[in-house]
């Protein structure tokens, strides 16, 4: 997006910083069993054995969803889960897990970690997550690039790096 943003005048170019990334997770009712989703096979079989899965609408746009979508896919599983998947708005999608209704849901990690009434199971593995990354633009002609040039400067910065890593950013 930046990319786009510069090649169309309208934030300034370069160095590119990116603030953080943050992963999709899986995510279950509070207090309920985690599935093992400690490698590709593990998350691949614990979906198979779950008896419901809730994730983004991948129609909304949002990429936690997308990507979901596409991954049962590429695990060649998708035909298997179609029947147990139930696709949600972000609101439904933690009730709907927060009352036993649906047993796994997926979202972006520091979403799942701001919802009080769900626990995180953990991020994907490595082998098979997928991120999205957070970088500042500076408007262009903007009036206050000093301002913002701070404050990418403060949001680099390791103390904003904690709050961050608290809230399920990489």
């Amino acid at each position: 997006m930046i990319d786009r943003l510069q090649a169309q005048g309208k934030v300034g170019t370069g160095d590119r910083v990116i603030i953080a990334k943050v992963g999709v997770g899986a995510f279950v009712r509070k207090g309920a069993t985690k599935p093992d989703i400690s490698s590709a096979d593990a998350f691949k079989r614990s979906m198979l054995a779950a008896e419901s899965i809730a994730y983004p609408d991948p129609a909304g746009g949002g990429a936690s969803g997308i990507y979901v979508a596409s991954l049962l896919e590429r695990l060649g599983i998708a035909a298997e889960m179609k029947p147990k998947t139930k696709l949600s708005t972000l609101e439904a999608l933690y009730a709907s897990v927060a009352s036993g209704d649906v047993e796994i849901g997926f979202n972006q990690v520091s979403e799942i970690l701001a919802q009080p009434t769900v626990e995180l199971v953990g991020p994907l593995p490595p082998a098979i997550q997928n991120y999205t990354q957070f970088a500042p633009g500076i408007v262009s002609g903007s009036s206050q690039a000093d301002a913002a040039r701070a404050l990418v400067t403060f949001l680099s910065s390791s103390a904003a790096k904690n709050v961050l890593k608290e809230k399920g950013f990489e």
